[in-house]
């Protein structure tokens, strides 16, 4: 006899069942508490990111970089599938709830592994902070997108980017006023302990509007790889991501070298990185808040879908005829400041009308598999060039950049007619 069901798993109020989601008073509760929780991920992520860097360059030298990169690649995909066979195996809610144990399990591990001189856990903490942010952050859109009514999500999602992007804020001051101090291996427990303050945000948020139901079961793969046969939209999603993130890696690397080039003085250098960040997360943060919601009220997503990429070719113009520090500035701070608040609120809409399986077993494929692997080879192929005595220059950069970009702009058009044939049927 077969166990009767979890009750407490995939039930949903009344008011997450009609009309496709939660929406009123409710969402707002809704949302500020999945905000809090992605708050304290990326506060923890903060802290870990620059640490692990550290931590690994220390042991292994900057001529470690592009080895472990490629190993990201491997860690990234290793990860993922672990995720599909946890999702069938403990369903949505408890999958969310053990892979944010595992990621606290993982630093704790990693800083008694380094503090009793086991030097792979370094190169093991690098590869792991690569992927795990984005698993965690993913699983939570993708409940964002089970949950909240159509409606609801255009007006809350820049919102709760924002308030997310609270979390990430404190988790970089955090770090720069306490690495000195406490030195950069302890970095490790705090933001195992930042990470740690998703679970009571998750439970709340799954005793009040209780977890996704998975619908009709299917039987094609942990990862629902049959549905990029099946979803015309998705095989777009992961091209349209792919491209994006070609473009974004290309402009992080040209604004780096720009940064090295024209202030060499490692004081000088930082001030500016600290005050740049600052801006962007000033500018992103009006997109999330303001921004996002009144665009994506007033136009359609098509038309959202258009414009992002569209001002990047414009960043991307302005770049080939900039000094070469204020142009990538510029650039690269525009591509940063648009993904993750239009463009991000933007793209979670496109997964709403989709079964169970494409929101969080194809998504976690598209935008933590598909986001990971287009950056480490873009990287990679930076490095190899770079290798073979190939000199990237400003126009070198910019040119890839409109590339990708144009790219990025071409798959906007079919991606969104599929999306609105999907609304439709």
């Amino acid at each position: 006899m077969s166990n009767p069901p979890d009750p407490t798993e995939d039930a949903q109020p009344a008011s997450a069942k009609d009309a496709g989601g939660v929406s009123g008073r409710d969402s707002l509760v809704l949302a500020y508490l999945v905000a809090l929780a992605a708050g304290a991920v990326l506060c923890g992520y903060e802290m870990l990111r620059s640490s692990a860097n550290t931590l690994f360059v220390q042991a292994y030298g900057k001529q470690g970089l592009p080895w472990a990169l490629g190993l990201t690649l491997v860690g990234v995909t290793l990860l993922t599938y672990i995720y599909g066979r946890l999702l069938t195996t403990l369903g949505p809610r408890h999958t969310l709830q053990a892979t944010t144990v595992l990621a606290i399990v993982t630093m704790l591990a990693s800083y008694a592994a380094i503090r009793l001189g086991f030097k792979p856990a370094r190169a093991v903490l690098f590869i792991f902070k690569e992927s795990y942010v984005v698993l965690l952050v993913e699983q939570i859109w993708s409940y964002i997108d089970s949950t909240l009514h159509p409606t609801a999500a255009k007006r809350l999602n820049g919102p709760i980017c924002g308030i997310a992007g609270f979390g990430a804020v404190s988790g970089g001051l955090i770090l720069g006023k306490l690495s000195q101090p406490l030195g950069t291996l302890n970095m490790l427990l705090l933001a195992a302990g930042a990470t740690l303050l998703t679970l009571p945000f998750l439970q709340l948020l799954f005793a009040r509007f209780g977890a996704p139901s998975e619908g009709k079961k299917h039987h094609g793969g942990h990862l629902a790889l049959y549905l990029f046969r099946r979803e015309r939209i998705l095989p777009l999603l992961i091209a349209l991501i792919a491209s994006t993130q070609v473009a974004s890696t290309i402009l992080e690397i040209a604004f780096k070298c720009a940064l090295q080039d024209y202030l060499p003085d490692p004081d000088r250098q930082n001030a500016f990185s600290g005050n740049y960040y600052a801006l962007i997360n000033g500018a992103a943060m009006f997109f999330q808040f303001i921004g996002a919601p009144l665009l994506l009220s007033l136009f359609s997503g098509r038309v959202i879908h258009i414009l992002v990429p569209l001002l990047n070719l414009g960043a991307l113009g302005y770049m080939l005829v900039a000094p070469p520090l204020w142009g990538t500035a510029i650039a690269y701070g525009t591509f940063k400041t648009l993904d993750y608040s239009l463009f991000r609120a933007a793209k979670e809409l496109l997964y709403v009308p989709l079964p169970f399986d494409a929101r969080y077993r194809a998504k976690e494929v598209i935008d933590v598999l598909g986001n990971r692997v287009s950056k480490g080879l873009t990287s990679l192929g930076v490095t190899v060039a770079q290798w073979g005595s190939i000199v990237f220059s400003t126009i070198a950069y910019t040119g890839i950049g409109i590339c990708a970009v144009a790219i990025w702009l071409c798959l906007a058009i079919p991606l969104t007619s599929a999306a609105q044939r999907e609304r439709s049927s």
